[in-house]
């Protein structure tokens, strides 16, 4: 159901005053509790855990492949100790299809961080959760905010491109900075603390479903009277450009996948020879497993059955 936009908002520039983004702030967060999605993770009782393993999910994957994967991790690793207990192939495997694999990897690292240094529970501090393997500072905030409802700016792509149109008038924003993003959320975030949280969430939220990058829909727009950029006319984007992803097909990244494929179904170290038939350019398989051994995706070991040089390849175990 569309939602109602709120005719007393100002538009928001750059600089505006606290009374401005408190009212923006608060249509924002009445929008979310009644138009969010029911998602897993945004449920009464998700734990830290299921938290933190949805947000390294959730970075490079859609929700809709995110849903059914994450409960079955979950129900298979319900806590750190248990994926930590667990082989680093185990979760390589668990991970299949959701792409880019050294995610499950750094999960696991994180999983005998956690178990090691934390007796088995997520930190709730930024610092811990910051120095923990493979989290940044989008994850780490987010798992403060999320799990322990602690007051932080959190922001990702979304949240960059709705604080963009809104605040700066900019059809889409500017190369990422941590420094500036972070400051630009502190800028609106509420200072009442639940309040801070669920406008993390809802400003997400917008940006996921509403005021998308190429389709926004302004119609349906719970903050569009208060936007810059819509009253501005939606003018073009005129600074720099993230460099357009490379072409998949026939790339190394589709190689690794083809590779790690090979590697997960087998349960014994696979041969050069064996692995050959995966892709027909010997030069750029080798560059691609050489890439896989290098982000300890893959491991070689001594002797394995067949094999000319006495050397095959399989999961870190």
């Amino acid at each position: 159901m569309p939602s109602p936009r709120s005719a007393s908002l100002e538009v928001l520039p750059g600089a505006s005053g606290p009374a401005t983004v408190a009212a923006f702030a608060r249509a924002l967060n009445e929008w979310y509790r009644a138009e969010a999605r029911d998602l897993p993770w945004r449920r009464a009782g998700f734990g830290a855990w299921g938290i933190l393993v949805s947000e390294v999910m959730l970075q490079q994957t859609p929700v809709v492949r995110v849903i059914p994967r994450l409960a079955e991790w979950l129900e298979r690793w319900p806590a750190p100790a248990d994926l930590a207990a667990s082989p680093q192939s185990e979760a390589i495997r668990a991970w299949a299809g959701l792409g880019y694999p050294r995610r499950a990897l750094r999960l696991h690292e994180c999983a005998v961080a956690i178990t090691r240094w934390h007796g088995g529970q997520v930190p709730r501090d930024v610092d811990d959760l910051l120095a923990l393997p493979g989290i940044g500072a989008y994850t780490a905030r987010a798992v403060a905010a999320f799990a322990y409802g602690d007051r932080h700016p959190v922001v990702d792509t979304n949240v960059r491109r709705v604080l963009a149109r809104c605040i700066d008038g900019q059809g889409e924003p500017a190369p990422p900075s941590i420094r500036r993003d972070l400051a630009a959320m502190a800028a609106v975030l509420p200072a009442d603390v639940p309040e801070a949280r669920v406008f993390n969430a809802a400003a997400m939220e917008l940006g996921a479903v509403v005021c998308t990058a190429r389709s926004p829909r302004c119609d349906v727009c719970p903050v569009a009277d208060a936007c810059a950029w819509r009253a501005a006319g939606h003018p073009p984007y005129l600074g720099e450009r993230r460099p357009v992803q490379k072409k998949y097909e026939g790339s190394d990244r589709q190689v690794r996948g083809m590779l790690m494929r090979e590697l997960r179904s087998a349960h014994r170290p696979l041969t050069a020879y064996e692995l050959e038939p995966v892709w027909p350019d010997a030069v750029q398989r080798d560059r691609a497993l050489a890439g896989l051994l290098a982000d300890g995706l893959a491991v070689k070991t001594e002797g394995a059955d067949g094999s000319a040089d006495g050397n095959g390849y399989t999961l870190p175990q």
